[in-house]
């Protein structure tokens, strides 16, 4: 199993009634550019948290017995099994990019989280990469052993982080979503409330493009080909290089860029569908509100499908609608619904109202478009969050 050092280590484990194991390795550099290699193994090895030239895990595995042995005590207790396994979960530390610390309940806010979140190669690897001042380059895993009893892991095969465990935390060590990436581009998936470029100020210099160029350093200093409004969530693509950033630009402004996006409008509509053309222009005495203007205002064309009325909250009637824009005005969709359909979307504070807490329900769910490099049609959905 450790070749580069004096094979200490026995694969029979591998392929005993206890099957294989995930098995992962990064390729990091440090800030003088000197290679690093990583490699981790999934949970626990043959009982074995911790093995020589492996990346530790992201707990401490003395605190971890102590957990085990108390809730060992307790398995007669419903609640007692919850506080075991919360303090369970609360023994993980993981190293963002950033150089903060995450724990699982800043990336599970909601809910707990799956039972083995943290154990996986790809987190281990990225943590302790961060944690050591390095950037990763590359990373891959595969399963090696015995194959595992549902079938869904094979000898030698191998496979992306798992969706339910590892891609929160990638995201969040991360400080991005990626979706996808190369060296010419990189597609995310951008959460609410972050900026897609810079703003004007300190406090609006962090942004889905600042985070991308930091994870890729070999980008430009400007990758960004289009942007999505800071409330509203969905995929964007980056050209990292000028020759994909401009290819990507010139897609955008023939209108071979297709999207499409999901939203939630505040209130019933009762037609199939149809298509707003309505021209915008910006409201200069009230910026950055956006207006109808048939004279003044510049061309917006957008579908609009009806995707189904229901209740958003007791006696909050909504309908769910799948905008397809055919120009990329600013504030195009949220100014249509507004006053194209007669409502506006749930949570918009600009064109309708926001409840505390709520979001901007408008979501960026399909995106297509040529790759500057290899001309292949690319296409990326990603589910509405709402």
């Amino acid at each position: 199993m450790d070749w580069e050092t004096e094979g200490k280590v026995s694969t029979d484990y591998l392929f005993s009634p206890a099957r294989g194991h995930m098995l992962g390795v990064l390729l990091a550099r440090d800030a003088s550019g000197s290679p690093h290699i990583l490699k981790a193994f999934s949970g626990q090895y043959d009982g074995r948290w911790v093995i020589p030239g492996w990346v530790p895990p992201c707990l401490d595995p003395a605190a971890w017995e102590d957990v085990k042995q108390q809730w060992d005590k307790s398995l007669s207790s419903a609640e007692a099994n919850r506080q075991c396994l919360e303090a369970y979960f609360n023994l993980y530390r993981f190293s963002a990019i950033d150089g903060s610390v995450l724990t699982l309940r800043t990336l599970f806010p909601q809910a707990m989280p799956p039972v083995g979140t943290g154990d996986c190669c790809a987190p281990k690897l990225l943590s302790y990469c961060f944690s050591q001042g390095w950037l990763p380059v590359s990373m891959a895993e595969c399963f090696y052993g015995r194959d595992n009893a549902s079938g869904t892991r094979i000898h030698k095969e191998c496979y992306p982080p798992c969706q339910e465990r590892c891609r929160p935390l990638i995201k969040g060590m991360l400080g991005i979503d990626v979706v996808y990436a190369d060296d010419a581009v990189v597609v995310v998936d951008k959460p609410a409330g972050l900026l897609s470029v810079p703003g004007i100020g300190e406090e609006k210099q962090d942004c889905v493009e600042k985070r991308v160029t930091r994870l890729f350093p070999l980008s430009i200093v400007q990758p960004s080909v289009h942007r999505l409004d800071m409330d509203t969530s969905g995929l964007l693509v980056y050209g990292l290089t000028r020759l994909s950033q401009s290819g990507l630009s010139r897609q955008f402004a023939e209108g071979k860029i297709h999207k499409q996006y999901i939203a939630v409008v505040d209130g019933i509509l009762k037609e199939k569908g149809g298509t707003i053309n309505l021209a915008i222009r910006q409201d200069r005495e009230h910026r950055p509100y956006q207006v109808i203007d048939p004279v003044g205002g510049k061309q917006a064309v957008t579908d609009w499908e009806n995707l189904g009325v229901f209740d958003l909250s007791p006696g909050r009637v909504v309908t769910r609608v799948r905008f397809t824009p055919h120009t990329g005005r600013t504030h195009q969709l949220r100014v249509h619904s507004r006053y194209g359909l007669g409502i506006p979307i749930v949570g918009d504070r600009l064109y309708g109202t926001r409840a505390e807490g709520e979001r901007l329900m408008l979501h960026a769910s399909f995106l297509s478009f040529v790759h500057p490099a290899t001309h292949q049609v690319m296409e990326f959905t990603s589910p509405a969050p709402f």
